[in-house]
């Protein structure tokens, strides 16, 4: 005979094994079809929540309240295989941008999905279609990884019926160590894929973004803002700043492939591929101690049809707690660009081996009424120049001890426009050598 306790053990063991075995608490799976959204669905710490791949769709309802239609309210979550309905056509709402001192996650609604303060989050192969906010923003995250996201037509404007930067993946406000890989975002108005923090909060810090394409974003296609320790790589995109009428003209949003935002350095911008680009190819305003490396940009048509069509490679230096230095550019392919192909200020940046060709398709000065070549006051020779040393941007930082070498350089007469200096800049100030001018 069993002692009392022994046997008592064995009546649990055995109820246990004999108890159907139903989901666990912390898995929620959405079944084949619509499900109408009406509040947002909160998902818990270590939860996870997922459907039937391509059949499991989430739709926000007309009547629809809330941040966003997914909500994470701890560390650990994991979505997968869904299908975000954001209807944007019945809650898209037209408003410009949250005040210098509102991070995007306490302002912008409509959101696909929305992780606040979350640690260890997974968003794996989920579709966003149609949001009005935000497909995925996560602010102050840490270690969030998002693969193979789909993302398409989505993004609210303005009150001028621009872009109001929406539609795309954001993490803000110090979010670090962070992977987007493998996505695709299309027929996006605001950006695609970007990092952002306001000037009184911690950097973003340790991010990739790496393997995504992008095609038809109305602003910048990828962006590193106020960050440190960034890797962009094999990204690939086109028709970046169309459709035309999507670009934030009036607040001088001009679209960029790659742009760069706030203070950012220790980053690595290599091997992304851009076609077809109304704006710049890469603006790195507020970048140093980094490298821009054997990435392509070019554009096929005549300068006409690039409207906000501009230079190639361009340094800037709006954030005050940075200055451009220690800027490496090398082995790139800028071809096509409406006015230039790299212009520098700053020092000890080496600009080598890149292939600028067939630039200045303005023709500038020739046909300056036209596409207004003189952009600076006191300097015409800024935009019809290969490679420009500036005696500074937003702040001045005259070009000193920079290495401009072995770049071969063509376009509208740049046989004796190659490499310009802005007035000030004296000859022996930067090395100048082995350039390649026709």
């Amino acid at each position: 005979m069993l002692p009392r306790l022994a046997a008592a053990a064995l009546v649990v063991a055995v109820a246990a094994w004999i108890a159907p075995r139903g989901p666990s608490p912390r898995l929620r799976v959405f079944p084949a079809g619509v499900t109408e959204v009406h509040r947002e669905i909160h998902i818990a710490g270590g939860a996870e929540v997922r459907g039937i791949p391509g059949r499991s769709v989430l739709r926000a309802a007309a009547d629809f309240e809330g941040r966003a239609v997914l909500v994470v309210d701890g560390d650990g979550a994991r979505v997968r295989d869904l299908v975000v309905d954001g209807n944007r056509d019945a809650l898209e709402v037209r408003a410009g941008l949250p005040g210098y001192d509102t991070p995007f996650a306490r302002f912008t609604r409509g959101n696909g999905l929305l992780a606040d303060g979350a640690a260890d989050l997974v968003v794996r192969n989920v579709t966003f279609r149609a949001i009005a906010g935000f497909a995925v923003l996560v602010s102050r995250g840490r270690n969030v990884t998002i693969d193979r996201v789909r993302v398409s037509g989505s993004g609210s404007r303005n009150p001028a019926g621009r872009n109001n930067t929406t539609g795309g993946i954001l993490l803000e406000e110090g979010t670090r160590d962070f992977r987007v890989t493998g996505c695709e975002l299309r027929d996006i108005r605001g950006n695609g894929i970007w990092t952002h923090s306001l000037y009184t909060s911690p950097r973003n810090a340790r991010g990739v973004f790496a393997g995504n394409r992008l095609e038809r974003i109305g602003r910048d296609a990828l962006q590193v803002g106020h960050a440190t320790a960034v890797r962009v790589e094999r990204n690939q995109g086109a028709w970046i700043g169309f459709p035309v009428e999507d670009v934030d003209v009036e607040n001088r949003a001009i679209p960029v492939a790659v742009d760069t935002a706030g203070n950012v350095d220790l980053s690595v911008y290599a091997g992304n591929d851009f076609r077809e680009i109304d704006g710049k190819c890469f603006d790195l305003d507020g970048f140093h101690d980094g490298t821009v490396r054997g990435n392509v940009c070019i554009n096929r048509r005549d300068a006409a049809a690039y409207p906000f069509g501009g230079y190639g490679v361009v340094m800037n230096n709006t954030n005050p707690d940075m200055q451009s230095r220690n800027v490496a550019i090398e082995d790139n392919l800028i071809q096509g660009a409406k006015f230039g192909g790299v212009f520098v200020i700053g020092s000890h940046n080496v600009v080598r081996g890149n292939l600028l060709l067939d630039l200045n398709t303005a023709h500038c000065n020739e046909d300056a009424a036209r596409f207004g070549c003189y952009y600076a006051p006191g300097e015409p020779e800024m935009l019809e120049s290969g490679i420009y040393l500036g005696r500074g941007a937003e702040r001045p930082a005259p070009a000193r001890a920079n290495l401009i070498e072995r770049n071969r350089i063509t376009g509208w007469k740049m046989a004796g426009r190659c490499i310009a200096r802005a007035p000030g800049i004296e000859a022996g100030w930067n090395t100048v050598r082995a350039n390649d001018c026709r």
